[in-house]
């Protein structure tokens, strides 16, 4: 996921949750306030009540009372609002106005109401007055007021959640830029762009000129790299090809006895070995230094064919049966030298650690959207620890067999130098296999 919309996605989840908090909180700020309202109503109310009341209303409002509780009970036509007069002892330290909510049945119908009970006494006798007002209006309001934040909030976050994938889009163009043009090309010094990237994020100028210091200092160490592969290249193998030279010069002599002929033929074969070891070395450091082109067409049919031409002297020698199952007939652009070595090791490899008489198959396909080359032996096989470590340099999978153990080294620097990924499997005695997987940029012929 881009970086754009994991930052568009974190503003929207921070608005969701400060949305989720006003949702459940602005109710409540909006009850306090009603219920203020409400309160100061009742407060006149009773105000004017007892402001008005005398002895005579009150044993009218006793008088009138329908029960022997001596309560006078008066309702508005709505049932919005009730006032209520009882007697009841005034107790010491009670409080004189208390504000409550509670369920009342009026008339049959029963509702919630905001409550004011006041106790006063009135010569020498003690009353609690019930002023009631309905909280009908009030939950219903709440309601709508939730639905609204809901609504509008939902929206907001949306318009919000587009307006900052545009605007952090617009903020992250350059950044965009500087990886599209520079981080990219890291692998490609010389051809480097050092041209500054306009931005008005000072950050993103400081990002951009110290990429650039740094594609100094490494195209310089890239130079200096190539220069010395060049050095070693004549310092390390001039010596060796004139003492080989030597050697078979002193071969030539009649005098040598079958014991220094010998010896001479051994320091032949070490100076052919520390000639190749150079070589393979040489070989992955100028891979991994990109000192090759890769704009060739390469057919992996013709090159599984031709090396199977090549081979077919070692694979008679072991009886092996090579199986060339390819049935896609494509093109890859690289560098047909070095794929051409990648598949060679991989498949002598096969022939090295495989049984007598045993098989190797090669197949291709498709998996999930990549072209894929497997070669499939029926070999020893490797244990997890071994496949871990086959493509160290002079790592070996079997100290039985000959060879510096070079070549998967130089089979996974060539395959990385082409993004191709390696996939191995294998099974203790029963069988190994590679598996090339080769990016999507292919083409069919």
């Amino acid at each position: 996921m881009k970086i754009k919309h994991q930052l568009a996605i974190f503003n929207a989840l921070t608005r969701l949750l400060v949305i989720l908090v006003l949702w459940l909180m602005l109710p409540i700020l909006v009850e306090d306030v009603v219920y203020r309202h409400i309160n100061n109503g009742l407060l006149e109310k009773k105000q004017k009540f007892i402001e008005h009341l005398d002895k005579n209303e009150i044993n009218d409002f006793i008088e009138n009372s329908d029960d022997s509780t001596e309560t006078y009970s008066q309702f508005s036509t709505l049932h919005s609002e009730f006032l209520v007069l009882s007697k009841s002892p005034v107790k010491a330290n009670q409080k004189k106005a208390v504000f409550n909510n509670e369920y009342r049945i009026i008339e049959g119908e029963e509702n919630e109401y905001r409550i004011l009970q006041y106790h006063f006494i009135y010569e020498n006798q003690g009353y609690q007055l019930e002023i009631g007002s309905s909280l009908g209006e009030v939950n219903d309001l709440t309601f709508i007021i939730r639905f609204f934040i809901i609504i509008v909030f939902v929206v907001i976050l949306f318009i919000t959640f587009l307006a900052d994938t545009f605007y952090i889009e617009y903020l992250l163009k350059p950044f965009y830029k500087i990886i599209d043009t520079k981080i990219r090309r890291v692998n490609e010094p010389e051809a480097f762009d050092h041209t500054p990237i306009k931005a008005r994020s000072r950050d993103f100028r400081e990002l951009d000129f110290v990429l650039n210091q740094m594609m100094d200092r490494i195209a310089e160490l890239f130079k200096k790299e190539k220069q010395f592969i060049s050095n070693v290249s004549h310092e390390l193998l001039t010596p060796i090809a004139l003492l080989k030279n030597k050697f078979e010069n002193l071969l030539q002599n009649d005098s040598l006895d079958d014991n220094a002929f010998d010896k001479i033929a051994g320091s032949l074969r070490t100076l052919d070995m520390l000639k190749k070891i150079i070589n393979n070395l040489l070989l992955i450091s100028r891979i991994e230094n990109n000192q090759y082109e890769a704009n060739e067409d390469i057919n992996f049919y013709d090159i599984i064919t031709d090396l199977q031409e090549d081979l077919q002297d070692r694979i008679d020698d072991r009886e092996i049966l090579f199986l060339n199952k390819m049935n896609h007939d494509f093109t890859f652009t690289g560098n047909k030298t070095l794929i051409h070595i990648l598949i060679y090791n991989l498949v002598t490899n096969a022939i090295k650690y495989n049984k007598p008489k045993g098989s190797i198959e090669v197949t291709d396909g498709f998996l999930e959207n990549n072209y894929f080359i497997s070669i499939t032996d029926s070999g020893i096989g490797m244990n997890a620890s071994q496949i871990e470590n086959i493509f160290n340099r002079f790592a070996r999978i079997s100290s039985d067999q000959e060879g510096q153990g070079l070549g998967l080294a130089i089979a996974a620097s060539i395959a990385s130098f082409h993004h191709i990924e390696i996939k191995v499997t294998s099974q203790i005695n029963e069988s190994t296999t590679f598996m090339l997987l080769f990016p999507e940029a292919l083409k069919q012929n």
